[in-house]
């Protein structure tokens, strides 16, 4: 059985991340980049396919673990019958391009504890057996552009392709583990002391803490995720990936298994929200600048994602090596919905730079003509199918949610006009946008069920309509929106949740079956905010509070009925959500009162 999702913990370099379990194994990180290939895959395998234990020899009496306050660094703290013994984990920011650090301290709290590392790296996601010599410092592995430098005091041996090392942690003793990857055709890094790096790694994050603008009862729970958020991010180039992981399955034994570890644009908007709400313009700055790089171009190549520098070609394949997690096969990298059309991204974009506009970002020359671009392509371009919102590998459907996105972009357009942001014919997108909205309500509603619909001529429901009053399209007020939110929560709300939409209508073209979708869950507390519905949108906010792992992270979906998280974890949507949800339930006006503005 693998691990449960919710006992892993994150770190990261603001380049690339790891999962720590309970246990004290390391069993995913990949190096140098978050969508690089994985040196330690034992999260989607075997232990044979690469992790790094460090933890007690014996019996362990109990487990507590925290992240020291406003920090990535990670503190799990392990009793047994003879002592207690912390062990801290932690990632330096990179000294030089390629390289990862990932340093381990073992800490004496009381009595004496016996312990043993175990070191297995496999390169190339579980795959590659490295060249693995001895050093004065410890070992080196390497093998093709790939190298790894791990040092430490303890002494070492090797069994079956394995470093091990034992030894005993007394009360005020520690010791240090520091594993470095480096492009192997360059000089090995030096040393350096531990201790130093876990100091400056401390007061780096606490710095980058202490901007935070948010305050009140959620501070807490905001900030854990805005770091997160902030640990999801690429700086090089400012890129936000989804998840740091791939294929951690949707339905436990299921296909619904995809690679998260590039950077969607259907996050833009609440995205660059969160981080401006929050008093992080400079990585609003850089998400916004990532994004006009990477959609450069024909407006009809417009992408739904992009790696975390803006590459287009993410090709999918499968890793028949790798025996997936809990038998939730096949184990994929790359993502093939990136050859998708979904209409909905070109009304994220466009919000997007509307809301940069709005918080008053410095002003990008480039934007207006890019936006412009898009909407040249919109305005036939709305008119046709596309995969939606949940990247269906079904037939290709006019999703209610993608046209209302589309008028979103002509609406964001329409206002950036008129007050002056830029020039275009307004007459005629105020009348596209008149003709969207009409179609919408004309074609999108569905009288018998006087609801909105999944898509055009469809009975069934989805989760996505809930953005219809986020973003302004109807009030939420508005009847219409009314007894569509009644109609979600009595067909999509699943122990307390909310589903996607009824996956065994296969509009996906997949098996039936997955988890609740917590993003949509937020949306759905947003609405009951917007509405007036605030002690319903305060209670089912603090009901996805208590879904939060014991460091405080979630995962893109969770099972009710199991009571464990879903898909690749931890999840950049999912937190911007509740960054977000949090701000709109503060007196402050939040997000979705921003968006539904008229």
């Amino acid at each position: 059985m693998s691990s449960p999702i919710e006992n892993y913990a994150l770190i990261g370099n603001l380049r690339t991340a790891a999962l720590v379990n309970r246990t004290g194994s390391i069993d995913w990180m990949c190096i140098p980049r978050f969508d690089s290939g994985a040196c330690f895959a034992s999260l989607l395998g075997t232990e044979e396919n690469g992790r790094w234990l460090v933890a007690p020899q014996g019996g362990v009496k109990q487990v507590r673990r925290k992240y020291r306050d406003d920090t990535l660094v990670l503190e799990t703290e392990f009793e047994t019958e003879s002592g207690v013994a912390t062990v801290v984990d932690f990632m330096p920011v990179a000294e030089r391009p390629g390289q990862v650090d990932l340093i381990r301290i073992v800490k004496g709290i009381r009595g004496q504890v016996p312990m043993r590392t175990e070191l297995t790296i496999r390169f190339d996601y579980g795959h590659t057996i490295p060249w693995v010599r001895k050093r004065d410092y410890g070992i080196s592995a390497i093998s093709g552009p790939n190298a790894i430098a791990f040092r430490t005091a303890v002494p070492l041996d090797s069994k079956d392709f394995t470093t091990i090392g034992e030894f005993t942690i007394s009360e005020g003793q520690s010791e240090s583990f520091r594993l470095t990857g480096y492009p192997s055709h360059e000089d090995e890094p030096g040393d350096g002391d531990p201790l130093s790096k876990l100091s400056a790694t401390e007061q780096r994050w606490r710095d980058w803490a202490g901007r935070c603008s948010c305050q009140g009862e959620w501070r807490d729970a905001v900030m854990r995720s805005l770091i997160t958020l902030k640990a999801l991010t690429y700086t090089p180039t400012g890129g936000i990936i989804a998840a740091p992981t791939t294929s951690l399955p949707e339905c436990l034994g299921g296909p619904r298994n995809w690679d998260y570890r590039f950077c969607w644009l259907r996050d833009s908007t609440f995205t660059l929200y969160a981080l401006l709400i929050s008093g992080y313009t400079d990585e609003a700055r850089a998400w916004r600048e990532w994004l006009l790089r990477a959609i450069a171009g024909h407006p009809q190549d417009t992408q739904i994602m992009y790696g975390v520098a803006g590459e287009r070609m993410l090709t999918e394949l499968e890793l028949p090596w790798l025996s997936c997690y809990e038998k939730s096969a096949p184990v994929r990298i790359g993502n093939a919905a990136h050859e998708q059309f979904q209409l909905d991204v070109y009304g994220e974009v466009i919000d997007t730079l509307h809301v940069a506009r709005k918080y008053k970002l410095e002003r990008n020359d480039d934007a207006w003509r890019l936006q412009s671009e898009l909407m040249d392509f919109l305005e036939s371009g709305w008119k046709q199918p596309d995969e939606g919102i949940w990247e269906v590998r079904g037939p290709r459907r006019d999703f209610t949610h993608s046209k209302v996105m589309a008028w979103v972009a002509v609406d964001r357009s329409v206002k950036e006009i008129r007050h002056g942001f830029g020039d275009g014919p307004l007459d005629r997108w105020l009348a596209l946008r008149d003709e969207i909205h009409r179609d919408v309500c004309e074609r999108g509603f569905d009288v018998e069920r006087n609801a909105f619909v999944q898509y055009y001529g469809s009975k069934s429901l989805d989760a996505s309509l809930l953005m219809i009053p986020l973003v302004g399209f109807l009030p939420a007020k508005d009847p219409r929106v009314v007894s569509t939110v009644a109609a979600i929560e009595r067909e999509l709300i699943y122990k307390g949740l909310v589903l996607r939409y009824p996956t065994e209508t296969g509009v996906d073209g997949l098996p039936p079956g997955e988890g609740a979708f917590l993003p949509c869950t937020f949306w759905l507390a947003d609405n009951y905010a917007l509405a007036g519905r605030i002690q319903e949108a305060r209670d089912l906010f603090l009901r996805l509070l208590d879904l939060r792992n014991d460091v405080g992270l979630l995962s893109e979906e969770y099972d009710p009925a199991l009571r464990r998280q879903l898909g690749n974890f931890p999840q950049a949507f999912t937190h911007v959500s509740l960054v977000n949800t949090a701000h709109n339930l503060m007196p402050a006006k939040g997000p979705a009162e921003h968006r539904s503005e008229h």
